[in-house]
This record gives structure tokens, sequence and C-alpha cells, in this order.
């Protein structure tokens, strides 16, 4: 073939004409896969890939429309995304331009799930303050589940195994579809009216998220928050979640161990009841033992109450008395004859007369000792000032005087000792005996220092 003759397109214009027919042919589509290779830059954009079991799908989703997501994608989620179809054409890359994203199937029953279970938490529904103590016996059991599924088979062997003389009263509801949480809420509604109802169990078995959404509904939750009865959950497995376990009084792992947590145990409470009967024989024997012994001991003492006995035990307490009153007056007698000569001894020392005598010749005493003290301290003082004053006398500078000495102080007063601190034309004072005269200094004699 010439190769004028063929139509040869450069890459480029390719990849255009190919871009243009795709966005033509697809304008909006929707596309549901999981979400993997997840990568967001720091532009703020996302690259990601949508999976199935026999292909992938490149898709990019901008900063602007990421904005919008309620949610934070995810490696595994399972998503449906509305975009336009596109090519990438600097690398001929097919994908998916996104501008929607919302999760898909069982995705987004968990979001609602994780949305009304933030909710409800918020308003306290599911405080533990709010949550009942199970009756440790119950009077009467309230069953809300299906009448034919295998949680009440379950529940009534573990109730008839366990203890069978508990009275059980089933109502019957759908545990899936649309109708089935409106009649959950109303049955359990009715069943806390009972007054024969002292616990119910809300149970179902296992099946999927879809299966077991009854048991997430608004209207089931706050029918079990508003129960006066306690409400224990037990719906299907053991890794199974619903709302109805967070606002339930207890959440048990199946039907069978809800049952369980709310009945006792029929063997040990007989044991019990063994226990008790035999303590209570003990307890009455010793109390009639005990009846007994004060039989006795009340017909003894009835028998001390007798008049006769009662005359003879006063006629003795009162010759006691009689033999008690002499002794006592007799001491008394003494004591007072006793005390009386104490006092009067007391007033003959206290006589006026002979206390003024007495004090007459204290005051003597005490004249002649301060008259004695007086002269002694007089001649002790004199003779100290005739010693004071003889020594003051012996170093009197007026003394020195006398001698023939003097002494020659300076303008201010002070005495001069050392030539060397004299000036020429320095006035000075000199004191003599009797008088004394002003001089000025002409010349100055450095002497030899003298120790």
């Amino acid at each position: 073939m010439q190769a004028a003759s063929k139509n040869i397109y450069t890459v480029t214009d390719l990849n255009r004409r190919v871009a243009s027919l795709l966005e033509q042919e697809f304008a909006w589509v929707w596309v549901e896969g999981e979400i993997s290779n997840l990568a967001s830059p720091a532009s703020g954009h996302i690259y990601f890939s949508l999976k199935d079991s026999g292909a992938q799908l490149r898709c990019a989703m901008f900063r602007s429309r990421r904005r919008e997501l309620d949610f934070e994608p995810e490696h595994g989620l399972q998503v449906v995304v509305r975009g336009k179809v596109s090519l990438y054409q600097p690398r001929g890359d097919f994908q998916l331009i996104v501008d929607r994203m919302e999760p898909a199937g069982a995705g987004l029953l968990q979001k609602q799930f994780e949305a009304l279970k933030n909710k409800l938490a918020a308003e306290g529904l599911f405080d533990p303050a709010r949550k009942q103590p199970i009756p440790e016996l119950p009077q009467g059991i309230t069953v809300i589940t299906s009448p034919t599924g295998a949680a009440i088979r379950d529940v009534l062997s573990v109730i008839g195994r366990r203890f069978p003389s508990i009275p059980v009263r089933l109502y019957s509801v759908p545990v899936q579809g649309e109708a089935a949480a409106p009649a959950i809420a109303q049955a359990l509604a009715r069943a806390d009216a009972d007054p024969g109802c002292d616990v119910i169990l809300l149970v179902r078995g296992g099946g999927s998220l879809e299966d077991l959404w009854a048991f997430n509904e608004e209207t089931v939750a706050r029918a079990i928050a508003d129960c006066g009865a306690p409400v224990v959950s037990g719906v299907g497995h053991e890794t199974d979640f619903t709302i109805a376990d967070f606002a339930a009084d207890l959440r048990a792992a199946t039907p069978s161990a809800a049952a369980e947590a709310v009945t006792p145990d029929q063997q040990s409470w007989l044991q019990t009841m063994d226990w008790y009967q035999s303590r209570l024989q003990q307890l009455m024997q010793a109390h009639q033992h005990h009846q007994r012994q004060q039989l006795g001991w009340l017909s003894a003492r009835l028998q001390q109450q007798h008049p006769l006995a009662r005359l003879t035990r006063s006629r003795t307490h009162l010759e006691q008395l009689g033999s008690r009153l002499q002794a006592a007056s007799h001491h008394i007698l003494l004591s007072k004859t006793s005390q009386w000569q104490r006092l009067h001894s007391r007033l003959l020392q206290q006589s006026p007369v002979r206390r003024i005598s007495q004090t007459r010749h204290r005051l003597q005493l005490l004249w002649q000792g301060l008259r004695h003290s007086i002269e002694q301290d007089l001649q002790t003082r004199q003779a100290r000032l005739a010693r004071q004053a003889g020594a003051l006398q012996a170093l009197s500078p007026l003394q020195t005087l006398a001698r023939g000495y003097s002494i020659t102080t300076d303008e201010a007063g002070h005495a001069i000792i050392d030539a060397s601190r004299l000036k020429p034309g320095q006035q000075l004072r000199t004191r003599l005996h009797r008088g004394g005269f002003s001089s000025q200094v002409m010349a100055i004699d450095k002497a030899e220092k003298t120790d």
C-alpha cells in the first residue's frame, strides 16, 4: 500500500480523537467497585483504581470534589462513583474523572450504623449509669423473636435445662425486613407493660449486616431505652454488634448466652436451698435449747421471789442495816470529837493577844537587823569612796602639773606628743600648774624616738 493512501495519525492526534469519542459516548457513568492503589498527594487530589473480580479502572478525583465527601476513602472500601470517561492524552491512559462518591452496599449501611451510634451515644442512651441490673431469679421471662427461628429453640432449651420452673412468654415478631423494626418496638412496649415480666430477651440468630439491620434502627434503640424492665440482647453471633446491643442493659454474644445470663443454675440453687434448710434446722434447735435454759432460769427466779423467802431476806437485810447504823453512829461521834479538839487547838493558836505579841517581837528583830545593815553598808561605802578618791588623786593630771610638767595642745585641743607633726607658725596652747600661755612654733627639733 502506498504511504500517500494511508490515513496516518500522530500519537497526539489519535489520543485526542479517542478522548473526544469517549467523552461523547460516555458523558456521565456510574461505576461500582473496590478502592485499591489509593494515593493522596499534597495537592489534595486523590488517585485510585476501582476493581472487581475481572478488571481495574484508573480513577482521579480532584480536590474541589473531594472536599464534598462526608467520609474518608480507604483502601478496600466498596464504593459507587459517578464520573466522566476520559483519556489522559500525554500517556494514553484510560481513566474515569470522578465527581461523586458514596459507599456501596454494606459500606453505606456501616456508615449509617456509625452515624446513629454516635448520635445516640452523644444523647447518653448508652451511658452505663442507665443500665439496670438483671434479677437474680426472675419471676417471668419475655422473649421477643421469630417463632420459627433457631433462636427461640436455643433459648427455651437453655431455660429448660437451667431453671425450667421460670415462666416464659413469647412475643412473635419478624426479625428482618422493613416491618421488623416497628414490630420489635411495639413488642418491647407491650412486654414492658406486662406485670409478669421481670426481664426481656431480644434475640435473633446470625446473618449479614443487611439481615440484622432491623436491630440497628433508631426506633428499636429508643424502645429498649424506654423499657422499665431490664433488656438483654442476644443478636447474631459473637462477632456481631448492633445498636440494640449498646442500648440494652446487657449484651450477650448469642441467644443461648442471653438465656444463660438471665436464668440461674437450678442445681446450684437446690444446693443453696439444702444448705439454708440445714442451717434453719440448726438455728431452730439452738433456739429451742436457749428457750429451755431461759425457762429453767425463770423457774428458779420464781422460787426466789416466793413471799416467805422475800420476807426472810428482808428481815436479814434489816438486821444488817441496824448493825451498820450503830457502827456508823459510833464512828461519826468519834470523828466529830476529834474534829472539835483540832478546831479548839487551832483557835487557841489563832488568839489575837498571842498574835500581837508575836508580831511585836518580830518587828523589834526586824528593826535591829535594819539598823545593823544600814550602819554596815554606810561604813563599806565610806571606805570604798576614800580608796577611789586616793586613786583618782594619784592619777589626776593636776598632780603631774604640780610637779613642774605642762600640757601643750594644738588649736583643736589635741595633745602634742610628737614634734614631727608640728608646722612652723602653728599656734599652740600650754597649760601649767597655775595658769597657761599661748605660743607659736618657730622651729622644730626632731628628736630621736624613745620607747
